[in-house]
């Protein structure tokens, strides 16, 4: 199938970043999150949103920020879309969870629970997280931990935390949780860290083959460009930006994805149109659909990858034609 001919309805799921609001200043955030913006959706809006995504029948509902677990109606939105049936994923800092929460998220087969953890050590953990923090989430995970939860830690892979990978594996293990790891991108506060932090063409490739040789390390976002085959057979092989999901801000904003968060990349506002609207009418959207880096064009596995991640592309290089700069392909030639 490919995507740029036959659009889904609908995407799969949704990303939604519920607040800019946050306790935390990790060095790496996404959205540089730090305090709430005024002109954040009520639950009203959220509750008319979420209605039309069940109505499309998206299937799962990605909540980030910010801290999700600080937005003072987060536990009401989320009863309201279980009651809908949409399955629900909470990337959650683990450090300010409630016995409300807790109780929850506790049985119910309509939650994911993921645990940002960026270390298997509080130096490097708390040298992007901040200081104390690596205690503060593993009493998160310890919470969790002991209650029917589905949980997972995951851990943005950088050059300070590449090295306790295998350490961080097992103290998942540890907590019954699976191990989850997401690349790190030049997004949000991360552009200002970005040469400091990314891995280097060694680190990705040895990177490639431990994930080859350990089928139970989950992948997020766009690992697939920097996989080897049999890995990427077990799921995503593309770019599912604006084709199979999308990312909502907490304004009411509508992007492709959570990396692409920039003016340029904007679909539309739910104030204004409906998903429905901008996901099957919005110009960004129908671009990156059809888009098809020249400089990738060549490669032996074009027909699956399609060019990587745009957004690492396009923040490091300012050129959507170009392609992913930590492909492993792209290194290699």
């Amino acid at each position: 199938m490919r995507y740029r001919d036959f659009p889904l309805s609908a995407p799969v799921n949704v990303t939604w970043e519920i607040t800019r609001r946050c306790n935390l200043r990790c060095v790496h955030c996404l959205s540089a999150s730090e305090t709430e913006d005024p002109a954040e959706l009520s639950l009203d809006e959220c509750r008319r949103i979420v209605d039309e995504l069940a109505s499309l029948r998206v299937f799962e509902i990605n909540f980030g920020g910010g801290e999700p677990l600080i937005k003072d109606y987060f536990l009401r939105l989320l009863r309201y879309i279980h009651d809908r049936g949409i399955v629900t994923c909470i990337s959650t800092n683990g450090t300010v969870l409630t016995d409300e929460a807790v109780a929850a998220f506790s049985g119910n087969p309509l939650v994911n629970i993921q645990v940002s953890l960026d270390g298997a050590s509080p130096g490097v953990n708390d040298s992007i997280r901040g200081r104390g923090t690596y205690e503060r989430i593993i009493r998160g995970i310890e919470r969790l931990a002991r209650r029917n939860i589905n949980l997972s830690i995951n851990c943005v892979v950088t050059s300070r935390n590449y090295h306790e990978l295998a350490n961080l594996k097992e103290l998942a293990r540890a907590y019954g949780a699976t191990l989850r790891i997401s690349r790190f991108r030049p997004s949000g506060r991360a552009r200002k860290t970005w040469e400091e932090l990314r891995l280097s063409a060694q680190q990705l490739a040895e990177l490639a083959r431990w994930l080859e040789s350990d089928p139970t390390i989950l992948t997020g976002d766009s690992f697939f460009a920097i996989a080897p085959k049999a890995r990427r057979e077990l799921g995503l092989d593309m770019c599912g930006g604006s084709k199979l999901t999308a990312c909502i801000d907490p304004v009411g904003n509508v992007y492709p994805c959570a990396f692409l968060q920039d003016e340029e990349f904007l679909g539309g506002n739910l104030r204004e149109h409906s998903f429905k609207e901008i996901w099957d009418g919005s110009p960004v959207f129908n671009f990156l659909r059809r888009l098809e880096p020249s400089a990738c064009r060549g490669c032996p596995r074009f027909e699956k990858c399609r060019g990587g991640c745009p957004a690492v592309a396009y923040f490091t290089n300012h050129d959507l034609d170009s392609a992913d700069p930590e492909c492993l392909m792209s290194f290699r030639r």
